[in-house]
């Protein structure tokens, strides 16, 4: 990974895990469930952004690398598989 996207990324996810203790700690003094509910959102939103950070590494790594090799479609489908995971990326699956 990139110097500067590992250090985001790790900058990141040491907040969100704070904050999601913090969540934690909230749940175990029965705090008010909407309060709670805007915290794990907030915590989502951090992930999410370090998804996105993960997701540029890749692409102008590993992806741009595969490319300039002519894997395109292995690097496609890899990168496709993965997605499927991220429903901010993905959104509802389309039936037709």
């Amino acid at each position: 990974m990139k110097v500067e996207h590992r250090e985001t990324a790790e900058r990141r996810l040491r907040t969100a895990i704070g904050h999601l203790q913090g969540v934690l700690r909230m749940v175990e003094n029965d705090a008010y469930c909407p309060e709670i509910m805007k915290q794990l959102s907030a915590v989502q939103g951090s992930l999410e952004k370090v998804n996105r950070i993960v997701l540029r590494n890749h692409l102008e790594t590993c992806v741009a690398t595969a490319m300039r090799e002519g894997r395109d479609e292995e690097i496609v489908e890899e990168l496709m598989t993965a997605l499927k995971f991220d429903p901010t990326i993905t959104g509802p699956a389309v039936t037709g």
